[in-house]
């Protein structure tokens, strides 16, 4: 199969944003926010190794469709593994392509964060080079609620980006957080009104344009060095424990109790 076809949950558009040499890569799921279900998930893994490989293109705007970045898992999916925990054993190889194949690509990545960003979605959003928000997103890791350990790898970049003492609190309550406040305390590069999302990125794909492509290329790859290696230690060890939060009684629940719209009746197992 040719570089970036086949896909189902992603679309491609060249190009855009005043330079032919940028690729749009839009989230496109199968729900209104995006939500990752097994064949985004699937295709995560695979798409930014062929964004690299593309010949075309020598910067990447991610984005998504619709109103939302992509806001998280989808609750069918939650459910099939929840009934099936074999599937969600199995999806360990590709959570770890999912962040390491982002943090290789040599590329730079802007992420245009159109609206909500959640769990993984937040993940992907905030391991790009450069996060520019609308002001009315917000962006967050609420795996808790849904009873699971924040194993894709949030617990790699949320402390590197905002420090520990705050990454564990909002790792550990599933808080989301406005864009604004989010640039305010660095965990995105910049959060902009709606109707000046597209000249932000604009802006910052003609600065990144007007340097020598190698340059910038390479000086992410050095500084990204240090994540690399950190997500090559922490994902061995968090995917294993959020496979094992998937067995718990309370993540069914509260998946059942966050359909239902009540709140949760937890017991602690």
């Amino acid at each position: 199969m040719a570089l970036l076809e086949g896909y189902q949950r992603f679309t491609f558009a060249r190009g855009q944003f005043g330079h032919d040499r940028v690729l749009t890569a839009t989230i496109t799921g199968n729900n209104p926010v995006n939500g990752v279900d097994e064949q985004m998930h699937h295709e995560l893994a695979r798409v930014f190794t062929e964004l690299q490989q593309d010949p075309g293109s020598d910067i990447i705007v991610l984005t998504g469709a619709g109103r939302a970045f992509c806001a998280g898992g989808d609750f069918d999916w939650f459910e099939e593994q929840i009934a099936h925990p074999e599937r969600f054993r199995d999806i360990g190889w590709d959570a770890k392509r999912i962040v390491t194949s982002l943090l290789d690509i040599e590329k730079p990545v802007i992420c245009r964060m159109n609206g909500a960003a959640a769990g993984l979605g937040a993940t992907i959003a905030l391991l790009c080079d450069i996060i520019v928000a609308d002001e009315n997103a917000v962006i967050g890791d609420p795996h808790v609620k849904v009873g699971l350990v924040a194993g894709d790898g949030g617990a790699v970049i949320w402390p590197q980006l905002i420090g520990y003492a705050r990454a564990k609190e909002f790792l550990m309550t599933g808080d989301l957080i406005k864009a604004p406040r989010a640039e305010a305390m660095g965990l995105i590069n910049h959060a902009v009104p709606t109707e000046q999302l597209d000249a932000k990125v604009a802006e910052l794909v003609g600065k990144l344009m007007n340097n020598p492509k190698y340059a910038v290329r390479w000086s992410k790859v050095v500084a990204n060095q240090p994540l690399r290696v950190l997500a090559q230690q922490l994902m061995d060890a968090s995917i294993p424990y959020e496979t094992l939060s998937n067995l718990a009684a309370d993540r069914a629940e509260a998946v059942r109790a966050f359909r239902e719209r009540r709140p949760p009746k937890l017991t602690g197992e």
